[in-house]
This record gives C-alpha cells, sequence and structure tokens, in this order.
C-alpha cells in the first residue's frame, strides 16, 4: 500500500468524522486544507436517485453561476459568414467549419465549451463518437446550438456550467476556486444544487438527492446536508 504522504494525511485528519455539515462549514473545511501549489477548484459531486439510461430519468441543464467558475473556458464555435464574425468577436477561441472538424478528428481538441449555428449540425454531427463522450456536443437543451452564438459564447466565458447525470446517477462540477471569497464559494454552490434540484426528471421516483459532497482538486471529500446545500 502506497505511503500517503504529510499533506494527504494532515487534510484527512482535518476531515475525519466530518459529515453531512453544512454548506457553510463545509467551505470552511475546504479552503483551510487546500494547500496545493495551485489555486485547486472545488468541486461538487450530487448522487442522484436516477437512472439515466432511461430517457425519462437523464438530468441534464445548464447553470449560470453568480461568481463565476473562475476557470478560463476555451470555447469552440462552428459557423459561417457573418455568424462566425460574430463568435470571434465575442471572444471565442476557435472558430471554424469543415476545418474545425477536421481538426477534432485528429484528436486536437483544446478547447472546454463548443457552440453551433443549427446548420453546422450536419458536420458536428459526424464527431457525435469524439464529442459526446467528452461531454462537448452541442445541444440546443443547454444552448449550445444556436444563432445567437455571440450571447452564447459570453455565458460559456462568464460562468455558465454544463451539468449532465453520469451512468450512476452521479452529477459532477467544478463550482469555483479555493481562493474565492467563502460567501461567494456557497452562493456557487446553492445556485448548483438549486439548478440540478429543478432539472428533476418526471421518471425519477422517491429520493432525488440521496448525498451531496464537495473537495479541492487535491483533497479529500466531505459530504453535505442536503438541506443546507437546497438552502432549505
Amino acid at each position: 500500500m502506497a505511503k500517503l504522504g504529510k499533506r494527504t494525511t494532515a487534510a484527512r485528519e482535518a476531515f475525519a468524522g466530518k459529515e453531512n455539515i453544512s454548506v457553510e462549514e463545509a467551505v470552511t473545511l475546504i479552503k483551510a486544507n487546500a494547500n496545493a501549489k495551485f489555486d485547486e477548484t472545488v468541486e461538487i459531486a450530487m448522487n442522484l436517485g436516477v437512472d439515466p439510461r432511461h430517457a425519462d430519468q437523464m438530468v441534464r441543464g445548464v447553470v449560470g453561476l453568480p461568481n463565476g467558475t473562475g476557470k478560463d473556458v476555451r470555447v469552440a464555435v462552428f459557423a459561417r459568414g457573418p455568424k462566425a464574425d460574430e463568435a470571434s468577436a465575442a471572444g471565442a477561441d476557435i472558430v471554424g467549419a469543415e476545418d474545425l472538424m477536421e481538426t477534432i478528428q485528429s484528436g486536437k481538441i483544446e478547447f472546454d465549451r463548443c457552440i453551433a449555428t443549427p446548420d453546422m449540425m450536419p458536420i458536428v454531427g459526424r464527431l457525435g463518437k469524439i464529442l459526446g463522450p467528452r461531454n462537448l456536443m452541442p445541444n440546443p437543451k443547454v444552448g449550445t446550438v444556436t444563432m445567437d452564438v455571440a450571447d452564447a459564447v459570453k455565458a460559456a466565458k462568464g460562468g455558465e456550467v454544463q451539468f449532465k447525470a453520469e451512468k450512476a446517477g452521479v452529477v459532477h462540477a467544478g463550482v469555483g476556486k479555493v481562493s474565492f471569497d467563502e460567501a461567494k464559494l456557497v452562493e456557487n454552490i446553492r445556485a448548483f444544487v438549486d439548478a440540478v434540484s429543478k432539472a428533476k426528471p418526471a421518471g425519477a421516483k422517491g429520493t432525488y438527492m440521496k448525498k451531496v459532497s464537495l473537495s479541492s482538486s487535491m483533497g479529500p471529500g466531505v459530504s453535505i446536508a442536503v438541506e443546507s446545500a437546497t438552502g432549505n
């Protein structure tokens, strides 16, 4: 068994015995024990009572975090002509059509969000097996297939976060940086949980939110009381 480092051991000891605490307590704990040499991301993981293999139990959506993510989001846009110009002017990092498709097919994916105008979807559709598993496929349900590319680019750059339940019914995302003020992290966390709560699918039975956990990029996780996460 690998020997744990002093930093990891100390963090685990600090977290020991702490379960189902308030969002505020969890944020304080995480900030106090995040001592990596970079500004760690505060991550949330939500175990939901859904089976995403059934269409009526899929959880998917988008939320604009009130205080942003603290991350520099790289945006790629599939568009032509004036719409391509609009995307570039709005701050898109990569704009293209067939050329962008070929770049992605070659294995070069240098973006975190992909947006497309509706007329580009026949081209983007060929990339489903590449973009789909990475949760990068443009989708009208989360506003990434749109004619209003400028607003979509600005939203992606400004702290908009997409979420989608994985096979085990888990939704996870980054909700800010350890360097954020505690109050701003708490506000972001509650905004994210609220969005997932509102995205509850019709087919969900029993308890919807089973467990909510927070962690930093390099730190252990801590469970928070669901009622605290929802602000109830």
